[in-house]
Parts: structure tokens; C-alpha cells; sequence
């Protein structure tokens, strides 16, 4: 089992989309099962900030692959499961409060000054 995991395992990524894979090379195989060597689930969060940007990179160079259909995920040794891929959080744009928010503030505000 742990030959197959080693020449055919796939890196399983839990994204809001549902579950992708990534399919690594040997050697990334191979430090793959290291971080997964206790726990076959992990959260983005228990990983070092090293380990996180390692992923990003893997996951932007072989990129996801699907599997066909059920049978064959069957078969597809899986490394580990990362529940959730780690994102940039500065690439989102600032929000803006919704008007209708500060709409109901400023009456509840003429409403209390009223009283």
C-alpha cells in the first residue's frame, strides 16, 4: 500500500467547491506523507506558514485533476486531506457597509435622540 501511495497517491483539497486533487511528484510525495504522517486530515491552520506556501505552490504547478468517475477514485491511494486550501487574505477588496445598514443606525439614532 505504501508503494502505491508513494507512485500513484493524490493530495486531496477540500475547497468550497468541493474536493479537488493534486497529483505531486515523487519527491513531493514523499514530504507530502511526512506532514500527513500522523493525521489523514489536516486544517490550513496547523500547518507552518512554510508548509502553507509550499502547498499554494504545488497546488499553482500541477494544478487540480479529476477523476473520472467513482471506481476510479476507489483506487487512487490519497496522501492526505487538507481541509481547506490556504487563500490570500490582502487580494480581497475592503467592504463597504451596506446603506441600508447605516440607514437603520442613523434612525435609531433620530429615534433615541427623539425620546
Amino acid at each position: 500500500m505504501l508503494m502505491q501511495t508513494l507512485f500513484a497517491g493524490v493530495l486531496r483539497v477540500l475547497t468550497p467547491l468541493g474536493p479537488r486533487y493534486v497529483n505531486p511528484s515523487f519527491v513531493q510525495r514523499i514530504y507530502l506523507l511526512w506532514i500527513f504522517r500522523n493525521f489523514h486530515t489536516l486544517s490550513v491552520r496547523v500547518l507552518s506558514l512554510r508548509q502553507q506556501r509550499w502547498i499554494e505552490m504545488i497546488c499553482a504547478e500541477h494544478g487540480f485533476v479529476s477523476l473520472p468517475d467513482l471506481h476510479a477514485f476507489e483506487e487512487t491511494p490519497v496522501l492526505g486531506t487538507l481541509e481547506q486550501r490556504p487563500t490570500e487574505t490582502g487580494s480581497l477588496p475592503p467592504r463597504r457597509p451596506s446603506q441600508s445598514v447605516s440607514g437603520a443606525v442613523t434612525f435609531a439614532a433620530d429615534m433615541q435622540q427623539r425620546s
